[in-house]
C-alpha cells in the first residue's frame, strides 16, 4: 500500500513493458462488475491456450531459463555475502546506526540484532543464520519476520529484477530495501511485543 506511492517506485512510468500492451483497456464495461469482467477476461484468455503439452513445455523452458540464468548468481552472491558476514566486521559496522532505534523499540540484544538488518540485502537466509545464536525469542522472531518482509535480496529477487525488463537499477533496489525495512520494522516490533 505504501511502497508504490513513495519514490523511487512512484517516479516510474505507469506503462507496460511492451508497446503492444499499452493499448490494453482496463475500464470495466457498464454491464459487468469487476469480478464478472475479470472472470470473462480470464475465460477469453484461457480459450487462447494451445493445450496441456504446450503449457508444460513452455513452463519447463521458463524453469530452465531461471535455473541456468539465476542459480549461478544466487550461489555466488550468497556465498560471498556469507563469507563477508562471518569473517569481517562489515555488517556490524553497517548495523551500528540501527542500535539506538532498536533500543528505543525495546528489542533485547539490540546490538546483535542490528548486524542482521542490512545483511538481508545480500540474502534472505543470512539474518537467520547470524541471529541463530541470539537467546531472546522475541529478537529472533523480529529478525525472521524482517528478513522475509524486506523482500529485496540480491542473491534472488534482486538478481531477477536486474535481469528483467523492469526499469529498476541497483540503487533503486537498495532504496526499496531500506524503505521496506523502515516501514515494516515498527509493525513487526509491535506484533512481537504483543506476542512475547
Amino acid at each position: 500500500l505504501i511502497m508504490p506511492r513513495i519514490p523511487p517506485l512512484s517516479r516510474k512510468m505507469n506503462t507496460y513493458v511492451t508497446e503492444e500492451a499499452d493499448d490494453i483497456n482496463e475500464e470495466v464495461p457498464d454491464e459487468h462488475n469487476i469480478f464478472t469482467y475479470g472472470y470473462a477476461q480470464a475465460v477469453k484468455r484461457g480459450s487462447k491456450a494451445k493445450g496441456l503439452t504446450d503449457f508444460f513445455k513452455q513452463g519447463g523452458q521458463n524453469i530452465l531459463d531461471m535455473w541456468m540464468g539465476v542459480a549461478p548468481i544466487v550461489m555466488a552472491l550468497g556465498t560471498i555475502a556469507l563469507v563477508i558476514a562471518e569473517f569481517t566486521p562489515f555488517f556490524t559496522w553497517l548495523g551500528m546506526p540501527f542500535i539506538p532505534l532498536l533500543e528505543l523499540m525495546q528489542i533485547p540484544s539490540a546490538q546483535a540484532a542490528s548486524e542482521t538488518i542490512l545483511v538481508g540485502f545480500a540474502d534472505m537466509f543470512l539474518p537467520a543464520i547470524i541471529g541463530a545464536s541470539i537467546e531472546s525469542e522475541m529478537t529472533r522472531f523480529i529478525i525472521a519476520c524482517l528478513s522475509v518482509t524486506q523482500l529485496i535480496y540480491m542473491s534472488e529477487v534482486g538478481g531477477l529484477l536486474l535481469g528483467s525488463k523492469v526499469p529498476v537499477n541497483l540503487t533503486d533496489l537498495f532504496i526499496i530495501f531500506l524503505e521496506r525495512t523502515i516501514i515494516t520494522l515498527p509493525i513487526i516490533t509491535l506484533v512481537a511485543h504483543l506476542l512475547f
